[in-house]
């Protein structure tokens, strides 16, 4: 499947190229192109500058912690859910606690933990798979609730509507909220669906229940607060947990008398490794995202959607949005400059500006994820993550649009 569609990234931006040369009389497309194409190889080694540091250091402090049991811990408490939902992977195992402390970072929006987290969660899932070029069942489970991007604090996105002057950087918090739950909703019964998971088992339900009404019960709390106390308290939460979980790290390592200095180094020189195995798979990537976008692929596209939404009588204002959105499943940086140009030409809280803001903050870079994990570990075939995958980014565009029209109709 990735051959088939990193092949089909350059086929399609030369046909646009084509296009443009031929019918748009602008020849100067090849050279946007080939310019392109060395700029993304320049950002494929920037990026790798950045996980090298982010990797080694938290790859030390994930060591600590698995010394100091915390991981056991929690591979045993979830064992009958894991059990269900991923059955091939023993009770116990290490993988199930790191699986673990990945969603939670992702529910926090620490996207620099949870990455760490995650391959290293892949690579012990990687010691079970059998066929090691191909994606396993629980890999594919991983990887596709990462990409649906559940986040219950995006901060990120209230600093991007607040430096653009939004007078209520919150204001889509809700929106968001109800837009990255469907599409992680979607994501889990699609691999259910697929592989076949007994999502109705008692077990599986008395772990999943309560973590709905929680999320229920925390989001009608948030939406009892004002727009700068929700906007500080996310801010607060999510640097307080940030360090509140290393320290923990580091104080559970003491007790239990984890030479945690020696812990430390072993696991970043294993962040080392980790990062130093990336570049290849990013380069790919990249490259192949950069040369579809300066050759007008995306333009076409957005053109043809317009002439149809209008064609049917539909309200044309969500297409002005959409770039974010057919981005972002290629590149977060694209997609996030795409956020931003749409606040400033249609204003930080129009409808588009909104709706950009709602998609940017309930999907995820996909195809970056695909790479990044499946490279970590060599899987060459991804089967059918890529499908599951694509299916939950489109349910969080959709149901983007949806509430968008909902709460700012």
């Amino acid at each position: 499947m990735l051959n088939r569609l990193w092949l089909g990234f350059f086929l399609t931006a030369a046909l646009a190229a084509l296009g443009q040369w031929l019918v748009g009389g602008q020849p100067q497309v090849f050279a946007a192109m080939v310019e392109a194409l060395f700029a993304m190889a320049k950002l494929s080694v920037e990026v790798m500058l950045l996980l090298f540091g982010t990797l080694t250091l938290w790859l030390g402090f994930l060591r600590i912690a698995e010394r100091a049991g915390l991981v056991a811990a929690l591979a045993r408490g979830l064992a009958p859910l894991f059990q269900r939902l991923m059955p091939e992977v023993p009770r116990g195992h290490p993988a199930l606690g790191l699986i673990t402390l990945n969603f939670a970072a992702n529910a926090l929006g620490l996207d620099n933990a949870a990455t760490p987290i995650g391959l290293k969660a892949m690579r012990e899932l990687q010691t079970l798979n059998p066929h090691p070029e191909s994606a396993s069942n629980a890999q594919i489970l991983f990887l596709v609730l990462n990409a649906s991007s559940l986040t219950l604090l995006p901060v990120t996105i209230f600093m991007y509507r607040m430096q653009q002057g939004a007078p209520d950087p919150a204001l889509v918090f809700l929106p968001i909220l109800l837009a990255t739950s469907a599409s992680t909703l979607v994501g889990l019964l699609s691999v259910a669906w697929v592989q076949r998971l007994p999502l109705w088992s008692p077990v599986v339900l008395a772990y999943l229940l309560p973590v709905a009404l929680a999320l229920g019960g925390f989001m009608a709390l948030l939406a009892t607060l004002p727009a700068a106390a929700l906007t500080q308290l996310s801010s607060l939460l999510g640097n307080l947990l940030l360090f509140g979980l290393l320290l923990l790290f580091l104080l559970l390592g003491a007790w239990r008398r984890v030479p945690v200095y020696e812990a430390f180094i072993d696991g970043a020189r294993e962040g080392f490794e980790v990062a130093k195995n990336l570049l290849p798979y990013l380069v790919a990537m990249l490259c192949a995202v950069g040369v579809l976008r300066a050759s007008g692929a995306l333009d076409y596209l957005l053109a043809a959607i317009r002439v149809a939404v209008q064609w049917f009588g539909w309200d044309t204002r969500f297409v002005d949005a959409l770039p974010t959105a057919l981005v972002k499943p290629f590149s977060g940086s694209a997609a996030r400059a795409l956020l931003i140009e749409t606040m400033q030409t249609h204003g930080v809280d129009s409808f588009a500006a909104l709706l950009a803001a709602t998609v940017q903050g309930s999907t995820e870079t996909t195809f970056y994820v695909l790479a990044v994990y499946f490279g970590a570990v060599g899987i060459q075939r991804a089967r059918h993550a890529v499908a599951c995958a694509l299916l939950a980014e489109l349910a969080g565009v959709l149901a983007a649009i949806a509430v968008c029209y909902w709460f700012f109709g």
